[in-house]
């Protein structure tokens, strides 16, 4: 039996017990840490360093699936708490923060020709706060707006993507999505999602990468 309290700036952020997995964010994100983490009690850890992490990701799909999804309930959990004090950030433009470079995005278009890209007008929502989540996009072309209670909260663009929450966890959607301008958006079901996870590590990892920025965006901010 493990636990392990992390805090920022001395304030206490959350406990943990055993089976929980901490410092990936850091690994993925190549950043330095933004959180402190001490043992309430005896603990034994395993250790893995930024090779073995890699590693692991790109051998055991699992592994992967089991991160997005404490990074997902994290990241749930910290938007409810900025829902509640009117707090949430705004990420601004991401262009530089792409998911997918262009030979990932020409490869999943081609490995879903029989599904083409969707082309959706300026001003037509994509998907709405609240709703079963059925498909994660990615941007091909043009540029998508994220809200949440009415609050920009990022602006999409080419290689980017939005809606994988609610397929990593099925739950319901945690924000809206509307093109800002004409955008081609290529969707992928939560089967083809988990099936990508299981065959193409880069696209676990590059996932990964795009929550726990999102994670330490929110994080950050969090008051």
């Amino acid at each position: 039996e493990c636990g392990v309290r992390w805090r920022r700036k001395k304030k206490t952020l959350d406990d943990g017990e055993g089976g929980e997995i901490f410092g990936g964010i850091a690994v993925i994100t190549q950043q330095p840490r933004s959180e402190t983490a001490t043992a309430r009690k005896f603990c034994q850890a395993l250790v893995l360093d930024a090779r073995q992490f890699q590693q692991a990701l790109q051998t055991t799909p699992e592994f992967a699936l089991m991160l997005m999804n404490i990074m997902n309930n994290r990241l749930r959990l910290t938007v409810a708490l900025m829902k509640q004090t009117a707090s949430l950030p705004a990420f601004g433009d991401r262009d530089d923060l792409r998911v997918f470079d262009k030979k990932m995005m020409e490869d999943l278009v081609a490995a879903f020709r029989a599904r083409p890209p969707q082309t959706f007008p300026p001003g037509r929502m994509i998907m709405k706060e609240g709703d079963a989540g059925v498909s994660m996009y990615i941007v091909i072309r043009g540029r998508v707006t994220v809200s949440i209670n009415g609050i920009v909260v990022d602006q999409v663009g080419p290689g980017g993507t939005f809606g994988e929450m609610a397929l990593v966890d099925n739950a319901m959607r945690s924000a809206s999505a509307t093109a800002t301008a004409e955008s081609q958006l290529l969707s992928i079901s939560r089967s083809d999602f988990l099936n990508l996870v299981k065959t193409k590590p880069g696209f676990a990892i590059s996932l990964l990468k795009t929550i726990a920025d999102r994670l330490r965006t929110m994080t950050a901010q969090k008051k």
